[in-house]
């Protein structure tokens, strides 16, 4: 059995604007545990707005999926690869030289 994907309130983006100030109140008063705001279009969220320090402690995390993803973007792209060994040789170095 699966887990049930958690419920949040998706805003339109008119009425996220309009609680832009509401929602710094807020964040001020409850920091991280502070619930985010979800946003966007036809009942589909688009974007996030979370407290900055729930933002800090994810940061790494979210910056290394986004490496990831590209990275194996790069990966799919349907270019020739060449080996390390061949790189480094076509570079004009020796692979002794390194520990590989």
């Amino acid at each position: 059995m699966t887990a049930a994907a958690p419920y949040y309130e998706i805003r339109p983006t008119s009425v996220a604007r309009e609680q832009l100030s509401a929602l710094l109140s807020r964040f001020r008063r409850e920091g991280a545990t502070a619930e985010p705001m979800f946003f966007g279009s036809h009942r589909k969220a688009e974007g996030v707005v979370l407290p900055f320090e729930l933002y800090q402690a994810v940061a790494e995390p979210i910056a290394e999926a986004r490496e990831a993803a590209l990275l194996q973007e790069r990966i799919n792209d349907g270019k020739p690869r060449i080996s390390l060994e061949a790189a480094i040789e076509n570079l004009g170095f020796s692979t002794s030289e390194f520990d590989l």
